[in-house]
């Protein structure tokens, strides 16, 4: 089992506030670089979520993958 499979687990029922600690996370590295990285951070961010099984509201889980 890899560690992926093991936060997967650990997660399963609070997919809400893993997305919310994902975002505090990219908002102090933010903060910290000052927004140098703020594309990479997002990005990051997002692909995380992806990870979780999580994407945001906005998004939605019925929509195709975008390329």
């Amino acid at each position: 089992m890899s560690m992926l499979d093991k936060l997967k687990g650990m997660l399963k029922g609070h997919e809400e506030q893993a997305s919310q600690g994902i975002d505090k996370a990219g908002d102090f590295v933010d903060q910290k670089t000052q927004g140098k990285y703020s594309g990479q951070v997002d990005t990051a961010q997002e692909k995380l979520k992806e990870q979780l099984g999580r994407t945001d509201p906005g998004q939605g889980q019925d929509k195709p993958p975008q390329p």
